[in-house]
């Protein structure tokens, strides 16, 4: 038996001796390891939202972040585009956790969107301002906004629900500019207002609204 024959035998062999469970916790292993990798590019990608412009934002700069190379960002994601679309899939369970509270508990609503707010609305203003430009980030800006006004329904949904459908939605169109991210710009950053003070005209404005469309109700 010549050499080279004998090291493919060997090498046959040695594949033939691996264990189908050792093989499957291989595959596991490896999976895991992808997936752990794409969450990485995804929160770098979603860190550079937070900080720059989405013109701004390369592909190296999400690499940087993730410790990963360019190739293995387009190889998953495909591009800028294709990697704003997973990574809003990725991040938006957890802006939805962050921003919801129990219907009926009205200082844990705003409480929480100011939270979010103070951590996210300078990057979703910018944003804001690129949609136009982008469509797939007008898509993602789409979402968060239907995001929004379903989580204020849901807040909301004691004072709403009773109200005939287009007092309704009335009353949730107002709540949900009251809530809104340029809402909240307009008190913390272009008028200097603290978070205790802009959280004061938030409950007055949603107080107003809650009294104006509950008293409409009265007979």
């Amino acid at each position: 038996m010549t050499p080279v024959l004998f090291r493919v035998i060997s090498i046959d062999m040695k594949k033939a001796t691996v264990s189908p469970a050792r093989r499957l916790y291989r595959q596991r292993a490896r999976a895991e390891a992808s997936e752990a990798t794409a969450r990485r590019i995804m929160e770098a990608f979603f860190e550079c939202t937070k900080q720059r412009w989405f013109d701004e934002i390369t592909l190296e700069d999400v690499a940087r972040r993730a410790d990963v190379t360019v190739r293995t960002v387009i190889r998953r994601f495909g591009g800028k585009d294709g990697l704003l679309s997973s990574s809003f899939e990725h991040i938006a369970p957890r802006i939805r956790d962050q921003r919801t509270a129990a219907p009926g508990d009205i200082d844990g609503a705003i409480t929480r969107v100011l939270e979010l707010y103070e951590g996210l609305g300078d990057g979703a203003i910018r944003n804001l301002a690129q949609e136009s430009r982008h469509p797939a980030l007008k898509v993602v800006m789409d979402l968060g906004r239907q995001g929004h006004r379903l989580i204020t329904a849901e807040a909301f949904a004691p004072w709403l629900d009773p109200l005939p459908e287009d007092r309704r939605r009335e009353a949730l169109d107002a709540l949900v500019i009251a809530l809104d991210v340029y809402t909240w710009k307009l008190l913390r950053r272009d008028m200097g207002r603290s978070v205790p003070e802009t959280k004061a005209v938030l409950r007055g404005l949603v107080d107003a609204i809650l009294a104006h469309y509950t008293f409409s109700m009265q007979p």
